[in-house]
């Protein structure tokens, strides 16, 4: 019941700051520990993964920023700088991939499943990025996600001098909790879920 507990409690958090309830260190080992044992198709393991700390972690919302006023009219530029703004009082910023060549090995390999592998890609990916996000809320830590990608990609490529084959899935701006989520609405669960017995 730990783990059901876990997962109601992980919530998108958009009020962060800098302070981390926990060390940069138990954040790195938290997410290695993700990275390790979540699950992929044929064990593919095609998961990349950064954490940007400190200027790092302002470049990501710098680039995002400016690629944002390339093409958001002028005129709504305040509510979209205020946004960012608040992605950027994080403490870091939590860049989740997937290895596109491991992707295309796979479907080398085995070509009867080739459509198949991209979209087992991205479940993997999901699978990562709701097990970084329920053990960070699990330590108290604030976060929530974003997808600025593909708007952003090439710049955060040269920014970080990363293997073309990384496609970027989507940020995660991490931090201390200075405002927790609204109430959460649920659908009737009749709904959502068939039991057969």
């Amino acid at each position: 019941m730990e783990f059901i507990e876990a997962i109601k409690n992980r919530r998108s958090i958009y009020g962060i700051n800098n302070a981390l309830p926990i060390s940069d260190e138990e954040v790195v080992n938290i997410i290695k520990e993700c990275v390790l044992h979540v699950p992929s198709a044929f064990n593919s393991q095609t998961a990349r993964v950064i954490v940007a700390f400190g200027d790092n972690h302002l470049k990501v919302w710098d680039i995002i920023l400016e690629t944002l006023h390339k093409i958001v009219p002028e005129a709504n530029w305040k509510p979209t700088d205020e946004k960012i703004a608040g992605f950027a009082r994080g403490h870091a910023t939590v860049l989740f991939f997937e290895d596109q060549s491991k992707v295309e090995e796979l479907q080398k390999q085995f070509p009867l499943y080739a459509d198949n592998f991209p979209l087992w890609s991205t479940q993997s990916s999901g699978m990562m990025q709701f097990a970084v996000w329920t053990a960070l809320e699990e330590k108290g830590v604030g976060a929530n996600l974003q997808h600025y990608n593909p708007l952003i990609d090439d710049e955060i490529h040269a920014t970080f001098n990363l293997p073309k084959s990384w496609k970027l899935m989507s940020q995660m701006p991490i931090g201390g909790i200075t405002a927790c989520a609204d109430e959460k609405e649920f659908d009737p669960i009749e709904n959502r879920l068939v039991v057969f017995k």
